[in-house]
């Protein structure tokens, strides 16, 4: 376990690979008593860097019900708390604000944010590095000249995905650029097809994880794509699961195909949702494993798109084949290109 002494360290590290300085100022958002040591931690870190720090703490949020909503925030009927964070250099988020129009807003005031909700040994092992964003940002390139995205597995999957219209988004572990976000830990880079640009079939293998759920799939499911939207989802419990969660939100943009890329973390592990691993989070290991392919279902909003569904769900797939516009990426689980793979496996 790590103490609060060394959690704040590493938050300290992670600060000023982010960037914060001198004469800035950090707030750290947090809800309720939710990740009181993570504020305390991001606090203390910020100013042990000259940075002026404060701690914006939301009202716990009512009694929950039913699936987990994104894009829902406590900061939705605080345009206050909205301004005061516009005014932020940077902002540490430890609710999750990602796909709300606050988050947005916030962003385009120039305010760079980062969500941190992970547990702390897990920011430890995973903390990120300068070469690993090189190796995400070499994916960015390559997925901006790309005009399509195509991925296949040995059970059948084969679906393509028409580029052009949304950008390619990087996640590294930290940011240092104004009105950007990024999510520690992570480590990996994704787009989305155009709205109706997304078509063929996707089979889920034994062992590909089930997020939000934090599961691992059972038997096959298979769902097929049509112009951007699931129309079927077929199988065993998996199948049932995934798609009573997707009805229970009583909104057909919960069928849209949002985003798609690949995990470039070689320290994040395929087993870590299992225990002994510790408890808490939201899965963004297996989000970030190396040689992923992982897609989205549900909003795009984050990619600048329409579909601001509350109905979210991310599908990181193993042992997977991805191209862009014909030309390897990954084969079998393993990234082929040389500048995107660490130095240990080249």
């Amino acid at each position: 376990m790590i103490d609060q002494v060394a959690f704040t360290e590493l938050c300290r590290r992670q600060l000023a690979l982010s960037g914060v300085h001198e004469g800035e100022s950090v707030t750290v958002l947090s809800q309720g008593d939710e990740r009181m040591n993570y504020a305390d931690a991001f606090l203390n870190a910020a100013r042990s860097l000259g940075a002026k720090a404060y701690h914006l703490r939301l009202p716990a949020p009512g009694a929950a019900g039913g699936a987990w909503a994104v894009g829902a925030s406590g900061l939705a009927s605080n345009p206050e708390a909205v301004e005061a964070l516009k005014r932020s250099d940077m902002l540490v988020d430890l609710i999750f604000l990602l796909f709300s129009k606050e988050q947005t807003a916030i962003q385009d005031a120039g305010t760079r944010v980062l969500s941190a909700v992970e547990p702390p040994e897990l920011l430890a092992r995973l903390f990120p590095t300068e070469e690993l964003r090189e190796r995400v940002e070499v994916g960015q390139e390559l997925m901006r000249g790309a005009r399509s995205l195509r991925f296949t597995n040995a059970l059948g999957t084969d679906v393509t995905y028409r580029l052009g219209r949304y950008p390619a988004i990087t996640e590294y572990g930290y940011t240092d650029e104004p009105g950007r976000w990024d999510h520690w830990p992570s480590g990996f880079v994704f787009t989305g097809g155009d709205d109706d640009g997304v078509d063929g079939r996707i089979v889920l293998a034994p062992g590909d994880v089930l997020l939000p759920f934090n599961t691992y799939v059972r038997n096959p499911v298979e769902i097929t794509v049509e112009k951007g939207f699931i129309t079927d989802i077929r199988g065993d419990l998996d199948a049932h699961m995934l798609r009573s969660y997707i009805e229970s939100f009583d909104d057909p943009r919960g069928y849209g195909m949002s985003h798609v890329g690949w995990g470039l973390n070689e320290n994040a592990h395929w087993h870590g949702l299992l225990p002994p691993a510790f408890p808490g989070g939201m899965g963004m290991e297996p989000r970030a494993v190396y040689g992923n392919v992982m897609f989205s279902i549900g909003p795009n909003n984050e990619l600048g798109g329409p579909n601001d569904t509350a109905c979210h769900f991310d599908i990181p797939m193993r042992d997977c084949s991805l191209f862009l516009d014909d030309d390897p990426i990954v084969l079998d689980g393993d990234v082929v290109v040389p500048e995107m793979q660490p130095a240990s496996r080249r």
